[in-house]
């Protein structure tokens, strides 16, 4: 995508209109994100779109100063597909939650990822349905009491960032609201990315699943249980870097650094091409408890179904030239229907 020279402040990406969330939503704070971010990015914000589908992170379209797209339920990555095969000069980003992303699109975003779409799909995980009331989500955990299961969720919830490493996708990360910093950079990572882009955003819905992810972002949280994932690093956490991960038998443990060899501490490839060492980071955690790691998990290179796509409009073309659309039409035999 060609960058143009453009000096944007974030009030530049600020819309006209009022935002309309629950009073400490936590979706302000990553709108704010997203508004200073976009608005460094060095591209016109004619050149942006932002697509969502229903629920509340949907709203998202309305406060960026750039194109947008409110569609359907779950079909945000359908609608994005066309847009970026459209016109691939524009930079398409997709924002979802937790159920319109996991239950009825769950279809619409495997697939998005697994043909590798150059789309960027943001998915804030509240692990509840906020919008119509909290009802549970696929990844509300089990045993959540709410108004769809009054005696407590008998479903095992799923873990997105497996399921977005177990479709293929070449770029996976996750942050939390609160950390607008973590945010920025899986943002920045994530648009210089060639294909589809999955993000996971922890998002604290104060009315009806407040302080879910506690464990994460308290003082003491905060320290004692965010992995942070940085390339080319070794992964050690804890108050006083007393944990660490290894890779055993391809399967990431937790262990005391007292307990093995610093030389068994796993140091952080995101350009892996096997997924399964990031497949097995992903399954550390099961939500947001206890030792959890955020950032970056993957980010590896493969041609994209845009390219892919492209090339054979351009051999369609060579071969047969334009083509017309009223022959390719009566091609196959016609009826007049009186």
């Amino acid at each position: 995508m060609s960058k143009v020279p453009v000096n944007y402040k974030r009030t530049d990406m600020q819309s006209d209109q009022e935002v309309k969330w629950c009073p400490g939503c936590g979706d302000y704070t990553i709108l704010a994100s997203v508004q200073s971010f976009m608005a460094e990015l060095g591209i016109s914000k004619e050149k942006m779109v932002f697509v969502s589908g229903i629920g509340c992170a949907a709203r998202f379209p309305y406060y960026m100063n750039t194109y947008g797209l409110h569609t359907i339920h779950g079909r945000a990555p359908a609608v994005a597909t066309g847009v970026t095969l459209s016109n691939p000069d524009l930079s398409v980003w997709v924002v979802s939650g937790d159920g319109d992303s996991l239950s009825i699109g769950g279809n619409h975003l495997i697939h998005a990822l697994r043909k590798n779409v150059n789309i960027k799909i943001l998915m804030f995980n509240n692990q509840i349905y906020g919008l119509t009331k909290g009802q549970y989500s696929p990844t509300s955990e089990e045993g959540k009491k709410t108004k769809s299961s009054p005696f407590g969720s008998v479903e095992l919830p799923f873990n997105p960032m497996s399921v977005a490493l177990g479709a293929e996708a070449s770029f996976v990360a996750r942050s939390v609201d609160m950390d607008r910093d973590l945010t920025t950079q899986v943002l920045q990572e994530a648009s210089t990315h060639k294909g589809s882009a999955f993000i996971e955003i922890y998002q604290n819905c104060n009315v009806f699943n407040d302080k879910a992810f506690e464990q994460l972002t308290s003082k003491e949280g905060r320290v004692a249980n965010r992995i942070n994932l940085v390339h080319g690093e070794k992964v050690i956490f804890g108050a006083e870097d007393e944990f660490a991960v290894t890779i055993e038998n391809g399967e990431a443990k937790i262990a005391k650094r007292t307990d093995i060899d610093d030389s068994q501490i796993y140091v952080h490839d995101i350009t892996r091409e096997n997924p399964s060492v990031a497949f097995s980071l992903s399954r550390l955690s099961h939500g947001p408890y206890g030792p959890t790691p955020m950032g970056v998990f993957r980010k590896v290179q493969r041609e994209t179904y845009n390219e892919d796509v492209m090339k054979q409009i351009d051999f369609a073309k060579d071969s047969k030239g334009d083509g017309e659309l009223d022959k390719l039409v009566r091609s196959l035999g016609t009826w007049d229907v009186k």
